[in-house]
């Protein structure tokens, strides 16, 4: 998730490294829940006398665990795969789970920041952070953003250290 030490260029400081916030995961929890108590109630009402009984048991198996890694497993390996980093120098957002995607916005490049924040994510402490900035891509509005407002201090900070020509922060 991190950026190795090794990639950082010279003078540069890791600031803040993280996921997603863990507010992604609840959909996946309860699905697992669901999943697990369905698959067991429909085993416990499988008669042990029916001739398909243990052919019924099999299926039922296969697809909870079909519905399992669907649903619980792939967003779980997504959220965990998503990784945000904040240097001195830069801003990464890494995704991917078997195959690797990173935007690195350089902090000279950013024009613009601002965050969203609804009641239930302002309880939480997460937000939507949208980026702005003279590449190609333009905007990058990250959702479920963990500790928004520092984040967005941080941010600040090292922008108007870029601005000042200061990107080691001293």
């Amino acid at each position: 998730m991190t950026i190795p030490d090794h990639h950082l260029t010279h003078g540069e400081r890791r600031i803040r490294a993280f996921h997603p916030h863990w507010k992604r995961l609840i959909g996946p929890v309860v699905a697992f829940v669901l999943i697990a108590a369905a698959s067991g109630a429909v085993l416990w009402l499988i008669p042990g006398d029916w001739a398909y009984a243990g052919y019924a048991r099999i299926a039922t198996g296969a697809v909870a665990v079909i519905l399992l890694t669907l649903w619980t497993f792939v967003p779980y390996l997504r959220w965990r795969n998503t990784g945000y980093v904040l240097t001195t120098h830069r801003f990464t957002i890494s995704t991917g789970v078997l195959n690797k995607s990173t935007d690195e916005i350089p902090m000279a490049k950013v024009n613009t920041v601002s965050s969203d924040q609804t009641f239930a994510e302002r309880l939480l402490g997460c937000g939507t952070l949208t980026v702005e900035s003279a590449g190609e891509r333009g905007q990058i509005v990250l959702r479920d953003i963990p500790r928004i407002q520092e984040v967005r201090s941080d941010l600040f900070r090292l922008l108007e250290d870029a601005s000042d020509g200061d990107l080691d922060g001293r």
